[in-house]
């Protein structure tokens, strides 16, 4: 499905605002194994995240139903009623972890809850965290199924290492590898989501090459046509929906970026520099640095 221009922005400057605050706090990590069968229904105040390592599961959330195996992986959320039942005849082997994405003053005091939403305390609704996979434009579904699980599979296992061993600072560790398992998923979803993205990453990696390596000078979409064999629809479609602007727009912070070094570290004068990246004169430098930085180039000068 395409992401039109509007969503584009809007999830943009959600994952933008969203990530400068990222924090997430492990509450328990465990490697549990259950014998069949057991079935469970009840409510959680935090995320879980749950691995299948072996055996089979039915999971419910909702209307939905989905039969789990090796390799799938599970996200049940805050105050989402869920069924989990273990069937079949193997030891269903479940390494998973409970978690906030964001740290919170009452984080600590979290318990992991084994009832339904019926019984639990009207006291401990203060307990729910915010689902932000809900209320923002990061979606992230109660059913996943990666291409590569073992990559997942290893950083969730470090995780659990990290959380038995307890050595100083692991709770830092945790964090970071946490950060980079949730980026992996998010990832995984963002191209399995849009397939003609994944398809071209060849074609985006020389394209960005290409107009880096040429900051030195204007390029046109006519150029970038020819260069790539492709028409300028779908380059800026593809630009666009993979690093949220038209691939001019990346040239023109490219230049910009590269000339505020050349403006702070060296004596060449402004003049110069417009030159050396390509500008027509020191008027359209200037409309361009103020367009891309809200700055004239002489603020950086003076700086």
């Amino acid at each position: 499905m395409l992401i039109c221009d509007n969503n584009m922005k809007e999830m943009v400057i959600l994952m933008d605002n969203y990530l400068n605050t990222l924090s997430p706090y492990i509450r328990i990590a465990s490697d549990s194994k259950i014998t069949p069968p057991h079935k469970i229904k009840r409510v959680i105040f935090d995320y879980e995240l749950l691995f299948v390592k072996k055996g089979n599961v039915i999971i419910t959330v909702g209307d939905s139903i989905y039969e789990g195996s090796a390799g799938d992986i599970f996200l049940l959320k805050p105050k989402e009623e869920h069924t989990i039942e273990v069937v079949g005849t193997e030891i269903f082997h479940q390494p998973h972890i409970h978690f906030d994405f964001n740290y919170e003053q009452n984080s600590p005091d979290v318990k992991i809850s084994f009832q339904t939403l019926d019984n639990i305390p009207i006291h401990d609704y203060n307990l729910f965290r915010n689902d932000i996979t809900k209320t923002s434009s990061i979606h992230i579904p109660n059913y996943i199924k990666l291409k590569n699980p073992e990559y997942f599979e290893n950083m969730l296992f470090e995780i659990i290492k990290e959380y038995k061993a307890k050595l100083p600072y692991y709770e830092i560790k945790i964090k970071g590898i946490f950060v980079n398992l949730f980026t992996y998923l998010l990832r995984e979803l963002f191209f399995e989501t849009n397939t003609y993205i994944s398809s071209n990453m060849k074609i985006l990696f020389e394209m960005k090459n290409y107009i880096t390596i040429n900051s030195n000078r204007e390029i046109t979409l006519d150029e970038l046509e020819r260069t790539f064999s492709m028409s300028r629809y779908h380059i800026i479609r593809l630009f666009k929906d993979t690093y949220g602007m038209t691939p001019i727009h990346f040239h023109q912070l490219i230049r910009i970026e590269k000339a505020k070094e050349m403006i702070q570290f060296t004596d060449y004068s402004i003049t110069e520099i417009a030159d050396q990246f390509g500008f027509k004169s020191i008027h359209s430098f200037s409309r361009a640095f103020k367009k891309i930085d809200n700055v004239t180039p002489s603020f950086y000068r003076r700086r």
